[in-house]
């Protein structure tokens, strides 16, 4: 059942609980995602990040993605990730995603606000919600340093920055990084708490694998309502087979790529089941 970005946070909220956000640069990943979700019954949102255009190109994957959501016995939600370009954004609007993330965190505040006016604007006229970032994560989408720490989301900027912008769910900067973690994690989830008090939005963790089970549930009580996860459910996959491969000789791919889709559905689905509330 595909569902735009406003409806699948609304159910999230309404539960007092996250729903789960997956990479799904191919279709191993968006079987053992969907059928993680439907297996457990919970809403879920299917991503596409535009560093992954190379691997996985979005006029490709893109209707893939969108097909395997209608289909899907529960709600989900197709979703663009970490967009940083409004040309970009428009041709996923175009393939049908339900929502998408204009990635500005990068660029000097007032930049990052004119343009994320631009990406909601647009995205408004195919009744598409819009996530954006404020603050920066130490680390990119694609796991390399950014060259210094974290840039933490000013409380009070964060009112204004939603105030002006018209988004629909904002991930501020609290602690995490995306990629893997070689160290546990400080987060500041009392921002988290003020942040979402304050500007009466959903909130997003990005950098969510490798967070413990303890951050998680108190992120969600202070207000998360969305977490990217992919980086540890991919590492699932890759362990996987290396141990298959160290068991016995594979002759067929396909062999391997259900190996690895199964290792990544048991992954997705202990996530899921942490973020909605089952343990």
């Amino acid at each position: 059942m595909l569902v735009n970005l406003v409806e699948i946070l609304k159910l999230a909220e309404e539960k007092k609980c996250a729903v789960g956000a997956f990479n799904t640069p191919n279709l191993e990943c968006i079987n053992a995602v969907l059928d993680a979700a439907e297996k457990l019954n919970v809403p879920v949102i299917i991503s596409h990040a535009e560093l992954h255009e190379p691997v996985s190109p979005l006029e490709i994957i893109g209707p893939v993605m969108v097909e395997a959501a209608k289909r899907a016995k529960v709600p989900v939600c197709v979703h663009l990730d970490h967009c940083e370009t409004l040309d970009y954004m428009e041709k996923a609007l175009e393939i049908g995603f339900t929502g998408v993330m204009y990635d500005g965190s990068t660029l000097p505040y007032d930049e990052n606000l004119i343009n994320t006016k631009k990406a909601v604007a647009l995205a408004k006229r195919y009744n598409c919600g819009v996530e954006a970032e404020l603050g920066a994560l130490a680390s990119r989408e694609d796991g390399e340093s950014t060259g210094g720490g974290p840039v933490y989301t000013d409380p009070e900027q964060a009112v204004v920055f939603c105030r002006e912008t018209g988004i629909d769910a904002l991930a501020p900067s609290f602690g995490t990084a995306h990629g893997i973690y070689k160290s546990k994690p400080v987060l500041d989830l009392e921002r988290v708490k003020v942040i979402s008090e304050k500007t009466g939005l959903p909130l997003v963790m990005h950098g969510g694998s490798g967070v413990s089970h303890e951050d998680y549930r108190t992120g969600i009580a202070n207000g998360l309502r969305k977490i990217n996860y992919y980086s540890y459910m991919s590492k699932a996959a890759v362990n996987a087979v290396k141990e298959q491969l160290a068991k016995e000789d594979v002759t067929f791919y396909h062999d391997l790529a259900l190996t690895a889709q199964k290792a990544m559905e048991t992954d997705a689905e202990k996530a899921m089941q942490v973020f909605s509330g089952i343990i």
